[in-house]
């Protein structure tokens, strides 16, 4: 079946179609640039607060991840997973120190303070006060209070400061009972500290011994003041907030309202969402919860937008944090349209004059443009119909990056591969023509430049393939390839001819007797066994016959026939010594 390339009607050039829509869309647009501009940019202001949200919404989440984190790693530093806990605390003191020192340098901000508890009573602790200062919480016995020592460095000596009156026992605290029945690491409830009424979250992992039985459990506290700040330092708008909830509402963080109250007593309680004092954060929680309800699926940002009771458009986006502990976090973002908007229509009036001295820039702009791409074009034009010509070698001359380039390369790609051997990547036949045609023509205008034509037929090839089948057949043939390509000069084209016969184009022969080392080289690489999978495989050589430019012929056919007869006499030579060559 044959085709032929459709040009088009004559007259109606690429560059006519491209010009005349473009320079009347163009003005057109300069019309009504200015009805659109405040439709324009709604949309942009719907696209950028969105993005703005989205990457808020990845700012709180990387904050949260990096307390999690590094209250993972610290545990981790503490008490590495299988390591044996010692039978006494006592006695295994000065490593415990060690380690817990380097765990609360890991993450000094915010998990400074990591302790542990054995089932025995006995306790240890280290709080982090500074690079260098540190407090050590030590008992070893049930019924005796906690001691508290300073230390100034790792290595510094532990000075003792005073007894706890309060009895500590580490075995009825909330994060010993809760991680002692749990496989993985567990948080607590966020709950109040009653020193520093900042808000805390507890992560704990049971310590086992070698028998897989309960000695102990590892914590380390996770303050949230440090969120709170980085929520409240977070530039979102004028107007717009950013805060982080439990899923029953209570605040974690705000960048707008505190997350605790005092009560009348003096105590202090957490606050939650729906009961701050800043009507818009109220409002955007309802809705946040409304959406929660609706939408069960678990996408990892959910961008939306409400309208308020005084009908302005507030745009929110919210994510869940989870990790494997059972910690659960919403982070919610909210800004107000206005904070986008009120420059939009100073805009719309300051566009629409720019915009009508802008059509003639763009025009120009734009004429340059299409002539420079419609120039590649006729390029990429011609060479489609030199391929489908069937002349594969016309050279592509487009560097550029863009879609028009990627099909320039496209294309200069498939040329390759219509000149190249699938299986053994050598040149194909078509290819080989073509550099043969190319060598006869510089022969033509050049006489000194004489060239030589091997004709190279692999024996006993079809034994190979009923005795082994056809995939070791074709790493054969891929074996065989890489011995040619590296017997013969760099300059020198080898090429796959068919099947299991091969062509070699010789440049710069002089004579014959250039040859004669090449030609005993070959024939050695090609006797030699080859190694395929669990055995060997021995070929009895190649049959091999040489054509010469300009004595055996001036022309492709007459070389490739002198060298096919050569190779055939060659192969008549091998059957007469009894070498069993076939056919």
């Amino acid at each position: 079946m044959s085709f032929q390339l459709h040009r088009g009607t004559p007259g109606l050039s690429l560059r006519i179609v491209l010009i005349v829509p473009y320079v009347t869309l163009v003005i057109l647009l300069a019309t009504v640039l200015g009805i659109l501009s405040y439709r324009t940019g709604s949309d942009a202001v719907l696209l950028v607060s969105n993005h703005l949200l989205e990457e808020t919404v990845n700012r709180i989440s990387q904050a949260v991840d990096r307390h999690v984190v590094g209250s993972l790693a610290t545990l981790k530093a503490a008490f590495p997973e299988k390591m044996v806990p010692p039978e006494s605390i006592e006695l295994d003191l000065d490593n415990i120190k060690t380690r817990f020192w380097i765990a609360t340098s890991l993450h000094t901000d915010p998990n400074n303070y990591v302790y542990y508890g054995s089932t025995s009573g006995q306790a240890f602790g280290l709080y982090r006060h500074s690079e260098e200062l540190a407090e050590l919480r030590i008992k070893f016995e049930p019924e005796e209070h906690r001691k508290i020592y300073s230390l100034k460095g790792l290595n510094g000596k532990s000075v003792f400061r005073h007894e706890e009156e309060k009895l500590f026992d580490p075995r009825i605290r909330p994060w010993f009972q809760a991680a002692k029945t749990s496989d993985i690491d567990i948080w607590t409830s966020v709950y109040i500290d009653f020193g520093t009424h900042d808000l805390v979250a507890t992560r704990a992992r049971r310590v086992l011994d070698e028998t897989g039985n309960l000695k102990g459990v590892v914590a380390t506290d996770m303050p949230l003041r440090s969120l709170n700040t980085f929520v409240s330092s977070l530039d979102v708008s004028t107007n717009g907030l950013a805060f982080i909830i439990e899923p029953n509402g209570d605040l974690i963080a705000s960048s707008c309202s505190p997350n605790t109250r005092s009560l009348e007593d003096g105590k202090m309680t957490r606050l939650n969402a729906a009961e701050s004092e800043n009507p818009m954060l109220v409002e955007v929680y309802r809705q946040v919860e409304k959406r929660r309800a609706a939408n069960k699926s678990d996408v990892p940002i959910d961008p939306f937008y409400f309208y308020n009771n005084e009908g302005a458009k507030i745009h929110v986006a919210y994510s869940r944090f989870q990790d494997q502990s059972g910690l659960l976090w919403i982070n919610v973002v909210a800004i107000p349209d206005q904070d986008f908007m009120g420059g939009i229509s100073h805009n719309v009036r300051r566009t629409i004059v720019l915009a009508v001295l802008a059509t003639l820039f763009v025009v120009l702009i734009g004429l340059s443009i299409l002539n420079w791409v419609t120039r590649d074009l006729k390029k990429l034009s011609f060479a489609v119909n030199q391929i489908g010509s069937g002349s594969f070698e016309h050279p592509i001359n487009i560097r550029r990056s863009d879609e028009i380039g990627d099909l320039a390369q496209s294309f200069q790609a498939m040329q390759q591969r219509l000149q190249t051997d699938h299986l053994t990547t050598l040149p194909n036949r078509y290819a080989f023509e073509q550099a043969l045609g190319e060598a006869l023509n510089r022969t033509q205008s050049c006489p000194s430049e004489n060239f030589a034509v091997m004709f190279i037929d692999v024996n006993d090839f079809k034994k190979v393939n009923d005795k082994h089948g056809h995939e070791i057949g074709d790493n054969v043939l891929i074996e065989l390839a890489l011995r040619l390509r590296t017997q013969v000069r760099k300059q020198d084209m080898v090429a796959r001819f068919a099947g299991d016969e091969f062509v070699v184009l010789f440049y710069d022969i002089e004579s014959r007797d250039d040859l004669y080392v090449i030609l005993d080289k070959i024939t050695t690489a090609l006797s030699e066994p080859m190694h395929m999978g669990s055995g060997s495989i021995n070929l009895h050589g190649a049959a091999i016959g040489v054509a010469y430019c300009p004595e055996d012929g001036t022309s492709a056919k007459d070389l490739l026939i002198k060298a096919d007869k050569e190779m055939y006499a060659h192969k008549d030579r091998l059957k007469r010594k009894g070498y069993g060559v076939e056919d």
